[in-house]
C-alpha cells in the first residue's frame, strides 16, 4: 500500500516573468506553446499531500489550470478581443500571486476554458483525496468523492460548457470535502454534498 506519510507536495515555483515579457513584444500565438509548457510542468509537479498532511485546493493551482485552457483557446482564435487578451495577463498575474479571478472578471467567451480548467484542477485534487482515503478510510467521504468525480466527468464531456457559477460550485465542493478530511468538520462535508446535489 502506498502510504500518504511518504507522499510530499512538490512546492515548485511558478515563474512567468519571462513569458510576460515576451507577450509584451511578440504575437500571442508565438508565445502560447511555451506558456502552456511552463504551466503544464508546474501542474504535473504539484501535489496536495505534504509530509502526511492534506493540503487545500489552492487558488494558484486553479489559476494555472485555467490559464492552460484560456491560452489554448485564445491562441486558436483568429482575432482575440482586447478583453480576452487582457484576461490572459490577469490570469498570469493571478497565478503568480496565488489568486483566482472571480466570475465577474471572466469574459463570457472564455467560460468554457474556465469549465475545463476547473475540471482539470478538481480532478487532480480528487486523485489526491483518493490517495489520502486509502490510508484514512472514511465511507462518507469516499461516497462524496464519487459524486465529485461524476461532476468532473460531466464538465469534461461538455468540453467545459458549464456556467461559471457551476464551475465555482464544483471548486467549493472539492474544497469542502478537503476541509472535512483535514479538520473533521462534518458541516463542511454536508455543505460539499449539498453543493454537488445542486449541481446534478
Amino acid at each position: 500500500m502506498r502510504h500518504v506519510e511518504n507522499t510530499l507536495t512538490i512546492r515548485t515555483a511558478l515563474d512567468l516573468d519571462a513569458i510576460s515579457g515576451r507577450l509584451a513584444e511578440e504575437p500571442f500565438d508565438r508565445v502560447a506553446d511555451d506558456l502552456k509548457t511552463t504551466l503544464r510542468a508546474y501542474i504535473r509537479k504539484r501535489g496536495f499531500i505534504n509530509g502526511g498532511e492534506l493540503q487545500p485546493l489552492d487558488a494558484r493551482f486553479l489559476a494555472a489550470c485555467e490559464l492552460v485552457q484560456v491560452t489554448d483557446l485564445v491562441a486558436r482564435t483568429r482575432q482575440p478581443t482586447d478583453a480576452e487578451q487582457l484576461f490572459v495577463f490577469a490570469l498570469i498575474d493571478a497565478a503568480e500571486a496565488g489568486e483566482w479571478p472571480p466570475d465577474a472578471e471572466l469574459p463570457s467567451s472564455l467560460a468554457a476554458a474556465r469549465g475545463l480548467g476547473v475540471a482539470t484542477a478538481v480532478e487532480a485534487y480528487r486523485r489526491e483525496l483518493r490517495t489520502w482515503l486509502d490510508d484514512h478510510p472514511d465511507p462518507a467521504a469516499r461516497s462524496t468523492l464519487g459524486s465529485l468525480r461524476e461532476q468532473c466527468k460531466r464538465a469534461e464531456a461538455l468540453q467545459g460548457e458549464i456556467p461559471p457559477s457551476t464551475a465555482t460550485g464544483l471548486v467549493a465542493a472539492a474544497r469542502g470535502l478537503g476541509q472535512y478530511l483535514r479538520t473533521g468538520d462534518e458541516s463542511a462535508l454536508a455543505t460539499a454534498r449539498d453543493r454537488l446535489q445542486r449541481l446534478s
